[in-house]
């Protein structure tokens, strides 16, 4: 049969265990009626508990909490047990009634006269109790997309002086590409440039000797046709005279070979 006058949460004293440890737990008298309600709280093992306040009045649909701290224990009971229990007790009192006006006979039971209790039982409960670790799972980012609507706001003072930061670093990381990049052409022309020059000055070189060797061979044949006509001219006069006319025209000829390519 439920309490008509009070109603006591929780049903059971869950209280937190710890070796050489004080512990404590709460209550919560609710008062269901529209009159005022004593309380007086018991307990079979009055030395082991404190409890404060182990009586007074409850207002009309008022509430009212109790602290139960229990004495640090030295070592932990078999099987973790406990058989300790308490007896809430309640009566309806005079409107106006303080906790000064409660004495021992107002819980004495009589004909006619309700008294109503409320026993609850001790259990014990790991003082520290380790966290529960969530279960992580792969569609955790596909629901939080889904399942979240984004709303997109004002960027910030702060968040806009970054994007620009960022927008001139970039911009300047292009500035210096393209300068490094130009360069590089640059630099790649005026090795090349240098290549050219000296492949023309190699030409101009091969040129060159090509003339002095075709000089030598043009010598070489005039050297020849002097042996030749020193052979067939038997007459030194006539020799000389020839023999100069021709040398003389042998090195017009060359001569112009030469300078004439060369302009």
């Amino acid at each position: 049969m439920s309490n008509t006058l009070l109603r006591v949460c929780p049903s059971d004293l869950k209280m937190p265990f710890e070796v050489k440890k004080h512990s404590s737990a709460c209550l919560e008298l609710v008062n269901r009626t529209d009159r005022w309600v004593a309380f007086k709280v018991k307990t079979t093992n009055p030395r082991k508990y404190s409890v404060r306040p182990a009586s007074g009045v409850v207002q009309p649909r008022g509430s009212c909490g109790i602290t139960i701290t229990m004495q640090a224990p030295k070592e932990v009971p078999p099987d973790y047990q406990c058989k300790d229990k308490f007896l809430v007790q309640s009566v309806a009192a005079a409107e106006g009634t303080t906790h000064k006006g409660i004495v021992p006979g107002m819980f004495s039971k009589a004909p006619g006269k309700l008294v109503e209790e409320f026993k609850l039982r001790v259990v014990y409960v790991p003082a520290n109790p380790p966290s529960p670790v969530p279960e992580e799972t792969e569609e955790d980012d596909g629901s939080l997309d889904s399942d979240v609507d984004h709303e997109v706001g004002t960027p910030s003072t702060s968040n806009c002086a970054a994007g620009q930061g960022h927008t001139c670093r970039s911009q300047a990381s292009d500035d210096e590409g393209d300068s490094t990049s130009k360069l590089g052409l640059e630099s790649r022309y005026a090795e090349e440039n240098k290549m050219v020059q000296k492949d023309l000055i190699q030409d101009a070189s091969i040129s060159e000797l090509e003339l002095e060797s075709r000089y030598a061979e043009e010598n070489k044949k005039i050297q020849k046709e002097l042996d030749l006509l020193r052979k067939t001219h038997a007459s030194p006069g006539d020799f000389s005279a020839t023999s100069v006319l021709l040398v003389f025209l042998l090195s017009s000829l060359v001569g112009y070979l030469m300078f004439g390519s060369k302009t």
